[in-house]
């Protein structure tokens, strides 16, 4: 017998199960390349059974009612969660920063990006915290357009000296399919459509008095 719930606690319900879904996953794929909850990155998505039962227990489905899929992410270079995990690894192994931020920035840029902003916030060098911030390319930060083309991502990396913060931002091309970007174009952009051929009046026949000449 199913229980009616009302629309406000099923939305929440949902946004409870989302969050806690892309942070189980999160935390166990991280290191595979774990791009959000649609995508995995990795050699065919492995542990998909552990994952799938834990998932089954976590949240008390019936057996066999649950199936995880991984697809690879097409382009990686375009998804700002796959980059800011890339970017955390990197620190993690030692690599500097700056070295480490132009890197991202110019595989971001290679895949076909419009724009790219790498902030990294924390114990950098010294003792005091400071930020840096890397760009390159076309960025809006307000407006509708925030939404169609920005996609960011944050992440934290425990490193000996502190925590470093890490946001990625990657502003995608329009692309009229809808793969590799938004569908509409920038409010911005101006198209100038071509005027019309001018009509001359001296070739009708009959100026004021138009009328079909058999």
């Amino acid at each position: 017998m199913s229980i009616a719930i009302s629309k406000k606690r099923k939305f929440i319900a949902d946004g409870v199960f989302y969050a806690e879904l892309n942070e189980l996953l999160t935390r166990e794929l991280s290191e595979d390349g774990y791009s959000g909850v649609e995508n995995v990155l990795g050699e065919k998505g492995r542990r998909i059974r552990e994952l799938t039962s834990v998932v089954q227990k976590r949240f008390k489905f019936p057996v066999d009612s649950v199936e995880l899929y991984a697809e690879k992410v097409n382009d990686r270079g375009l998804c700002s969660i796959a980059q800011a995990e890339s970017l955390k690894y990197k620190l993690l192994g030692g690599l500097a920063v700056r070295r480490a931020c132009y890197g991202v920035l110019r595989f971001v840029m290679e895949s076909g990006a419009k724009g790219c902003e790498v902030i990294v916030s924390g114990k950098l060098r010294a003792q005091r915290a400071k930020s840096m911030k890397f760009k390159d390319g076309y960025m809006v930060s307000s407006g509708d357009p925030v939404r169609q083309y920005l996609d960011s991502a944050t992440r934290h990396v425990m490193l000996r000296q502190g925590v470093l913060g890490i946001k990625v931002k990657i502003m995608k091309e329009c692309d009229p399919t809808g793969k590799r970007g938004p569908k509409n174009p920038l409010p911005d952009i101006v198209k100038i459509i071509e005027p019309k051929e001018d009509e001359y009046v001296a070739d009708k026949p009959y100026i004021g008095k138009e009328t079909d000449v058999l």
